[in-house]
């Protein structure tokens, strides 16, 4: 049974972090930052992390990721209390499905499942109209039927996109998946306008708790390749926490190897949803990031 949110405190919280920071300011202004609305123009994306949200061997702890998640969601809608923000992202009478992933060595954490289901359900959302699923979704009655999405998976290196995160996360969603593999998946945008998913993604959370960043071949994993970054980013916008997330899967690959390491495939999805596809921005210039929590290691 995951244990009560309550008994981890926001303070608790912040006395297992470092004070909340954006570039060039201070922890104060940032706070400030994170209470207000999103800037006029950009999108925003929030990061959290927090040094002790897994532990030696990866595994995320459930009180830890609930208050990263609720630090995440206020922060990005510019509210104060947890479930003010999430009665702007989810009414009573939706219909919510929560696209999860289950892929093997590096699945959604299902303390975060349980995080964003709990709020859910506090919203008012009745047990029958909330569903998490992955592979099974053109199937599930929820998913079939939904009003309202979230899309929470990790990020890691991927054989045919460069990348897979909140973007590609969707590709169950199509009958054949292997069709928007073409171009180096430029196509994936497209499944954004598909029925099923079209308007309704009310939150994005892309999970960097232990992300891969290197790889090679369809189904790779070394855990060498992976280290303990404990963040995840959210954004109503899936191209924009995808933009970031690169950002950071860049930086950690030149810390590595020492060098650049373009992505191999080129990830030009990322681009394409944007410029071919219009589901959201990939310039960082027009990307208002918030930071909170955690500093060593950033990255970004």
């Amino acid at each position: 049974m995951t244990a009560s949110v309550d008994d981890l405190t926001r303070r608790d919280f912040m006395r297992g972090t470092a004070s909340a920071t954006l570039v060039g300011v201070t922890a104060a202004s940032t706070a400030l930052a994170a209470e207000k609305k999103p800037a006029a123009g950009k999108t925003r994306v929030v990061l959290v992390r927090h040094r002790d949200a897994t532990d030696t061997s990866g595994q995320a702890k459930a009180k830890v990721i609930q208050q990263m998640a609720d630090d995440g969601v206020t922060a990005l809608l510019g509210e104060k209390d947890i479930r003010v923000a999430w009665r702007q992202l989810i009414k009573p009478n939706d219909v919510v499905g929560i696209k999860s992933n289950v892929w093997r060595p590096l699945p959604t954490p299902a303390p975060l499942e349980q995080a964003l289901l709990r709020r859910v359900r506090e919203v008012g959302v009745n047990d029958k109209n909330v569903a998490i699923d992955d592979r099974g979704v053109r199937r599930n009655s929820v998913f079939r039927t939904s009003t309202a999405l979230i899309n929470a998976r990790p990020m890691r290196t991927h054989h045919w996109s460069g990348l897979g995160g909140c973007i590609k996360n969707y590709i169950m969603f199509v009958p054949m998946p292997f069709a928007y593999h073409g171009q180096f998946c430029s196509p994936l945008g497209k499944i954004w306008k598909e029925k099923l998913v079209a308007g309704k993604t009310r939150l994005n959370v892309l999970v960097l708790l232990t992300p891969l960043f290197h790889g090679v071949g369809p189904h790779h994993y070394d855990a060498k390749y992976t280290w303990r970054y404990n963040g995840m980013l959210f954004s109503k916008d899936p191209v924009a926490v995808d933009t970031v997330g690169r950002s950071i899967i860049k930086a950690q690959r030149l810390k590595f190897f020492g060098e650049e390491r373009p992505f191999r495939p080129p990830t030009r999805h990322i681009e394409a949803a944007d410029k071919q596809h219009k589901i959201g921005t990939s310039d960082l210039n027009k990307i208002e990031l918030v930071k909170l929590g955690w500093e060593e290691g950033l990255l970004i």
